[in-house]
């Protein structure tokens, strides 16, 4: 969800930049402010005992960086990585708070959004479960469009990389890119100039 760059500069948040690859914040740390994506990419991920990397979830421009986690007192699963250059809204969480109680209307839209957030995790999990890859794929892709105005077949543009992908849905790049093409033959997708349409 964006909140207005304004309510959140008189509120206290700073702009920050961040180069590509640069930590934002690591696992075990903390949570201490609000982060919104001004512009960007930004990926969560965790690193398995050998050095693989899951990644949990990727967030570019307007949206911010799961919210949920400065509502209780524990330590950041996970690591936020800038994956491009990024520009970052950031405000301290008691400031936070603070804008939240002052503007109710700002706390219901919050209350939506992470209950919006939470639906789609849910169908992921489901999703995941499923030997289809074809079905994982559907799954993430109906997800990122639900986010977007684009209803039309093939109007709204995906924002990953095949390797993103496979990341975000626990495939071997080399699936998805089967998957991928089964899929464009049956009319489910389009792909032009290496760009997935949906």
């Amino acid at each position: 969800m964006i909140l207005g760059e304004n309510l959140l500069l008189a509120y206290g948040a700073k702009y920050e930049n961040y180069a590509a690859n640069q930590k934002i914040f690591s696992e075990g740390s903390y949570p201490k402010y609000y982060f919104q994506i001004i512009n960007g990419v930004v990926e969560l991920n965790n690193y398995h005992f050998d050095g693989r990397e899951f990644v949990q979830n990727i967030f570019s421009s307007g949206e911010s960086l799961d919210e949920s986690l400065l509502f209780n007192d524990r330590p950041y699963p996970m690591n936020a990585i800038a994956k491009t250059k990024c520009s970052i809204l950031k405000i301290p969480k008691l400031d936070f708070f603070n804008l939240l109680t002052k503007h109710p209307e700002v706390s219901l839209a919050i209350y939506r959004s992470l209950s919006d957030k939470l639906y789609n995790k849910y169908k992921m999990l489901f999703s995941l479960s499923s030997p289809d890859p074809i079905f994982k794929i559907r799954t993430l892709l109906d997800d990122l469009k639900s986010n977007s105005l684009e209803t039309k077949p093939y109007s709204f543009e995906i924002p990953f990389t095949r390797q993103q992908l496979a990341n975000l849905t626990g495939l071997r790049v080399e699936t998805v890119i089967r998957a991928v093409k089964k899929m464009e033959k049956d009319n489910v997708l389009k792909i032009d100039n290496r760009r997935i349409y949906y």
